[in-house]
C-alpha cells in the first residue's frame, strides 16, 4: 500500500484569473454627472435582474433525425447551453430543464443528468421530490449508491424531504449491490423520520436477505417484520417463494405456496409463473401442465412471462418444435410476442447448427415488426461455440445494415453485449471477422473486452490484452486501465489491481481521480474497512480525490 501511496501526485488545478480593482485613485471634480450617470447604471441594473426572472428557454433537442447520434448531439447541446445560462446568472425553464435531465437519464449520461440538477439548484430551480427520486433510482441502478446516498441527504437541504418511495430506490440500491446490513439501518432511519416502510420495502429487503444469507434467514426476517407490526402484502410471499425455488428446494416451495390462503393470500399469476419456471426447467412436465390447469381454473390466466418460461424451457430441453407450437397459440390468444419469446428457440437452433431454422426465426421475428434484443445477439453467438463464426457474423453484419446507427457503433455495441453477458471468447471470435470488414476497435470497445476477461475470471488474459496493444504500436489509455483495474478488484484481486496501477504509473499514465475511487472501493470491498479509510484519508490529503468523493464513499462503505 505505501507503494501505491508513494506514487501519487496531486491532481492539477485549474489557475484562477485574478483581477485586481483600483478605487479611489483619482478625484473627479464633475462628481454630480457621475452621480446622476450611476442612477441610469442602477436603473439598467433592475431591468437587467427583472430579465433575469424571466426562464431562458433551451434548443429543442427533440427535433431532428431520430439515431443515437444525433440525439445525443442535440442534448449535448442543450446541455452546454443550459450551464452557459446559469454561469451568467440567468434561470432556466424549469419543466425544460427537468425534461433534460430524464433524457440525459435514457442515453445513460447520468452525470450530465446530476450536473443538470445541481444547475436547477444554483438557478433557484429546485426540481419536485419525483425528479428527486427518479434521480436516486437512476443512479442505484447504475451501481452509484454512494451519490445516490449523498442525494438523498441534500433533499432536506433542498426543501423537497425524501418520501418512502425514494427511500425504496436507495434501499433496492444497497441490497442489489449486496449490502443487507445497510440496508436495514436505512429502513430504521426511515421509520425514524417518521416515515412508514411500504410493501416494496419489505420485498427489496427480502430478496437481499435470501441472495444473501438464504432463504431460512428471509423467512425469519419477514417474521421479525411481521412481530415489529409490518404488513407485507403477496409481493413479499413471491420473493421467498422465489427464494426456496432458486435453492432448488421445489417441494417446499410447493408447501409454502399452498399456506398462501391461510396467510391470507390467494397466489396470483406471479406466484403460478414462479413455480412453473421451476417445475419446467426440472422438466417435471405433467406437474407443470397440472399447474397450468389449476391456473385457469382459479381465473390466474397466462401471461406473456408464463408463454415465455414454457418456450425458454422447451427450447432448454431441445423440444423446438413444441416451443415453436407455443409460439403460435400465443400470438392466436393475442398476445404479442417480444424478443425474449424468440431467443431461447434461436439459440437451441444455434447449438444444433441449424441455420435455415435461425434465419427462419429472425425472419418471423423482423415480418412482426420486433427488434432483436441484446439477448438476441448472446443467442446468435452460441453458432461461435459450435464453430460456425463466419455464419454468425454474417447474421449480425445483416442485421446491422437494418439499424439506423452507424456499422462501427453498431459492432462495438454487438461486442459489449456479448461481453456484458459472460460471452467473451465469442466477442473475440466475431471481433476478428468485424476486422476483416475494416472495423477498428476504439477505447470503448476493448475496455468491454478487458471487463468481460475480468467477470470471467480470465485475468491474466485481461493483462495480455495491454502487451497485444502494445505490439500493435496501439497505446492503451486511462479508460482501458480503469477497466483493468475494476475487473481485479470485483475478482478481489485488489493486491493486482494496485501493482497495475504502479505499472501504469511507470509507463508514464496519469492516472485520473476515477482510478483512486476504483481502487479504494476494492479495498473496502475485501472487508478492509479501515485500510480504506485510511487510504482514502491519506488520497484527499494528497489533493487527488475531492470532499465530495470521501464524504459520498465514507457514506456508501460506513468508512471512518
Amino acid at each position: 500500500m505505501q507503494t501505491f501511496l508513494h506514487t501519487v501526485s496531486p491532481l492539477p488545478t485549474s489557475e484562477r484569473s485574478k483581477k485586481v480593482f483600483l478605487s479611489g485613485c483619482y478625484r473627479n471634480p464633475n462628481f454630480a454627472p457621475i452621480k446622476k450617470g450611476f442612477s441610469r447604471v442602477l436603473a439598467f441594473a433592475n431591468l437587467i435582474a427583472a430579465q433575469r426572472e424571466t426562464a431562458f428557454t433551451l434548443p429543442s433537442w427533440k427535433n431532428g433525425k431520430n439515431d443515437l447520434k444525433a440525439k445525443e448531439h442535440r442534448l449535448h447541446d442543450a446541455f452546454i447551453y443550459l450551464e452557459h445560462m446559469v454561469g451568467r446568472g440567468q434561470k432556466p425553464d424549469a419543466n425544460q430543464a427537468t425534461n433534460l435531465l430524464y433524457d440525459l437519464c435514457k442515453i445513460s449520461k447520468i452525470r450530465k443528468a446530476v450536473r443538470v440538477m445541481e444547475l436547477m439548484v444554483n438557478a433557484g430551480r429546485i426540481p419536485d421530490s419525483a425528479t428527486f427520486t427518479f434521480l436516486v433510482n437512476q443512479l442505484c441502478k447504475r451501481g452509484n449508491v454512494g451519490y445516490a446516498m449523498q442525494l438523498v441527504d441534500k433533499m432536506e437541504g433542498y426543501g423537497c424531504p425524501p418520501t418512502t418511495i425514494t427511500y425504496n430506490s436507495l434501499v433496492r440500491g444497497l441490497c442489489i449491490h449486496g449490502n443487507l446490513q445497510q440496508s436495514l439501518q436505512l429502513m430504521e432511519r426511515l421509520i425514524q423520520r417518521g416515515l412508514t416502510p411500504n410493501v416494496y420495502t419489505y420485498s427489496f429487503l427480502l430478496e437481499a436477505a435470501y441472495k444473501e444469507r438464504g432463504v431460512d434467514e428471509a423467512v425469519r426476517l419477514l417474521d421479525e417484520i411481521i412481530g415489529k407490526g409490518g404488513r407485507p402484502n403477496l409481493v413479499s410471499y413471491n420473493v421467498l417463494l422465489t427464494g426456496f425455488c432458486k435453492e432448488g428446494r421445489l417441494d417446499e416451495a410447493m408447501e409454502y405456496f399452498r399456506s398462501f390462503p391461510s396467510k391470507g393470500f390467494e397466489p396470483n399469476v406471479v406466484s403460478y409463473n414462479i413455480l412453473l419456471r421451476s417445475l419446467c426447467y426440472e422438466s417435471r412436465w405433467k406437474e407443470a401442465e397440472k399447474l397450468i390447469g389449476e391456473m385457469v381454473d382459479t381465473s390466474c390466466f397466462p401471461t406473456v412471462i408464463t408463454y415465455n418460461i414454457l418456450i425458454g424451457a422447451l427450447a432448454f430441453d431441445g423440444q423446438t418444435d413444441q416451443a415453436l407450437e407455443i409460439l403460435k397459440e400465443m400470438t392466436r390468444n393475442g398476445f404479442r410476442p417480444v424478443a425474449s419469446s424468440y431467443n431461447p428457440i434461436i439459440a437451441r437452433f444455434c447449438r444444433e447448427g441449424k441455420l435455415d431454422m435461425v434465419l427462419k426465426c429472425l425472419r418471423m421475428m423482423a415480418q412482426r415488426y420486433c427488434a432483436p434484443s441484446e439477448g438476441t445477439y448472446n443467442a446468435i453467438s452460441v453458432l461461435c461455440e459450435v464453430g460456425m463464426v463466419e455464419e454468425a457474423f454474417s447474421i449480425v453484419k445483416s442485421l446491422g445494415r437494418k439499424e439506423r446507427a452507424p456499422m462501427h457503433d453498431f459492432y462495438r455495441n454487438v461486442i459489449t453485449f456479448l461481453c456484458r453477458k459472460g460471452n467473451t471468447y465469442a466477442s473475440f471470435q466475431l471481433l476478428n471477422e468485424m476486422t476483416k470488414s475494416g472495423f477498428t476497435p476504439d477505447s470503448y470497445t476493448l475496455s468491454s473486452l478487458i471487463r468481460g476477461l475480468c467477470m470471467e475470471g480470465m485475468l491474466d488474459e485481461a493483462l495480455e490484452i495491454f502487451d497485444v496493444m502494445e505490439e500493435h504500436d496501439s497505446k492503451p489509455d486511462i479508460d482501458n486501465y480503469n477497466a483493468l483495474i475494476l475487473g481485479l478488484c470485483k475478482a478481489e484481486r485488489t493486491d493486482l489491481s494496485i501493482d497495475v496501477y504502479v505499472s501504469m504509473i511507470e509507463r508514464n499514465y496519469a492516472p485520473n481521480e476515477m482510478t483512486y475511487i476504483i481502487l479504494v472501493e476494492g479495498i473496502a470491498h475485501e472487508q478492509e474497512s479501515d485500510l480504506a479509510g485510511a487510504v482514502l484519508k491519506e488520497l484527499y490529503a494528497r489533493n487527488v480525490v475531492f470532499q465530495d468523493t470521501v464524504e459520498r464513499i465514507s457514506m456508501q462503505y460506513a468508512l471512518e
